[in-house]
């Protein structure tokens, strides 16, 4: 077993799932309840869009049991808009409310747009927003341009303790974002597994073999293991279609616990 590593989805609302992992019947606002029943982890993409209220991050919280922990990734605002610039305000009202989760926050995922290339004056914005990150949070940060995976923004991750998010994706490739997993950026690591670009709309079931990607991922997470404290990693749908099934097949490669469907339907019938 490979200590360390929380696995889980982006996301955890998705209709398709009732059935293949969700119990049948299954009610949206249930779903969080459940899913907490196979998983420890999960990202939340909502709060790309904007800051949820209080009281939404509240019922996250209560719906959980301790030990499950949220990653949340900033606001667009902050990222795509704004690009980094003139962002203290928003980013510390971002804080404060990720904050009601205490314990059960997880890393803070600043994903940058693939627009937000490798110039002087990018580079400037960075390191100015870097800077100023909150030290009591964990960050870390995804580029979707292969230029800024170089010596001069690793030394920078590495100096404020931010993790270069690793992402198997379309923007860049496979190869280099494992060649990036050998010397971490900090004392945990963030995987995400987002697919290639081709749009899924059916995510009740695997439809896309990664099982190779799968065990070369499962031979760099293992190493990430050995080097950082912990290793946060969640899968998208359009990964291979049903993001449950992904996690879960990575457990297993891990020899970690593994929460099948079944079992989700038995524990839900005694509430």
């Amino acid at each position: 077993m490979v200590l360390g590593v929380r696995l889980g989805t982006q996301g955890w609302n998705h209709p398709n799932w009732v059935g293949p992992f969700y119990p049948p019947g299954t009610r949206a606002r249930d779903m969080l309840r459940i899913y907490a029943r196979g998983f420890d982890t999960v990202e939340v993409d909502s709060t790309f869009y904007a800051i949820p209220a209080e009281v939404i991050v509240r019922s996250w919280l209560e719906s959980v049991p301790e030990g499950v922990v949220f990653s949340l990734k900033v606001p667009q605002e902050i990222t795509h808009e704004r690009r980094l610039v003139g962002v203290e305000a928003l980013l510390h009202r971002f804080c404060a409310r990720m904050g009601v989760l205490g314990p059960a926050l997880g890393p803070l995922l600043v994903q940058l747009s693939p627009a937000f290339h490798p110039n002087a004056g990018n580079r400037e914005a960075l390191r100015a927003f870097i800077e100023t990150l909150p030290g009591e949070f964990r960050w870390a940060v995804e580029f979707r341009q292969p230029g800024w995976l170089d010596a001069e923004t690793l030394d920078l991750l590495r100096q404020y303790n931010v993790a270069l998010a690793l992402a198997d994706s379309r923007w860049i490739k496979r190869g280099l974002v494992l060649e990036m997993a050998i010397e971490p950026t900090a004392d945990f690591a963030y995987v995400r597994w987002m697919g290639e670009g081709r749009r899924l709309t059916d995510f009740s079931r695997v439809q896309v073999d990664r099982e190779q990607e799968v065990a070369a991922w499962g031979q760099a997470v293992r190493s990430l293991a050995g080097r950082v404290g912990a290793v946060f990693g969640y899968f998208n749908n359009q990964y291979q279609g049903h993001s449950p099934e992904s996690a879960r097949a990575m457990q297993r490669l891990l020899g970690l616990d593994v929460v099948p469907p079944e079992l989700l339907q038995e524990q839900v019938e005694l509430f």
